[in-house]
């Protein structure tokens, strides 16, 4: 059976490390270290670490985080698809989403990228829609701060705990999408 590549979305740095558009790169962490691993650096232009989620004999998956920032993630994504022979409905991606609710996730094969830049570059790259998104919601600017400002601050002290539940929760859900497919994943989380 193919491996899963699982691509968390944002930005390297230090000074992007907490904001919302990272969400994407917090999961993955959190998926190396329930499995015990570390990131290395990759010749395709994002850190990696081959683990398998949940118990053995659980499916092989391979983290990455692009470092090319945000907007050009479509590069190191096709590079790693290639390189390790998996195919576009195994590749799982997981993304900051204003559209929904902070604390609320969404699983999906396919769409469009409504107006998410890393998604657009994805997109391109492979040249299909048809994978996999983990789209985690972070809420939309308040009143009218610009959309880009918005993501690319921190979560504020009173939503912290609750998105480091929701980072949790989408790790849960990757483990399950994996394991048992996107019809069982979606009735798991979907119904939270």
């Amino acid at each position: 059976m193919s491996a899963f590549l699982v691509v968390g979305l944002g930005n390297p740095g230090p000074q992007y490390a907490a904001t919302r558009h990272n969400v994407g790169f917090e999961v993955v962490d959190l998926l190396a270290d329930r499995a015990g691993a570390s990131f290395k650096r990759h010749r395709s232009g994002a850190e990696i670490a081959e683990v398998h989620l949940g118990m053995p004999p659980a499916p092989r998956a391979v983290l990455a985080k692009p470092q090319s920032f945000m907007n050009v993630s479509g590069g190191p994504t096709k590079a790693l698809a290639g390189y390790f022979d998996v195919p576009p409905e195994h590749i799982i991606v997981i993304h900051d989403e204003l559209d929904l609710p902070l604390g609320s996730i969404r699983l999906k094969l396919g769409g469009g990228d409504n107006g998410h830049n890393g998604l657009k570059s994805i997109t391109k790259a492979l040249g299909t829609r048809d994978y996999l998104r983990v789209r985690i919601g972070i809420g939309r600017p308040p009143g009218r701060q610009d959309p880009a400002d918005f993501v690319l601050r921190p979560f504020a002290a009173s939503e912290r705990a609750e998105a480091g539940v929701v980072l949790e929760e989408a790790a849960d859900a990757v483990e399950v999408l994996v394991r048992d497919g996107l019809a069982v994943a979606q009735n798991q989380v979907h119904s939270r």
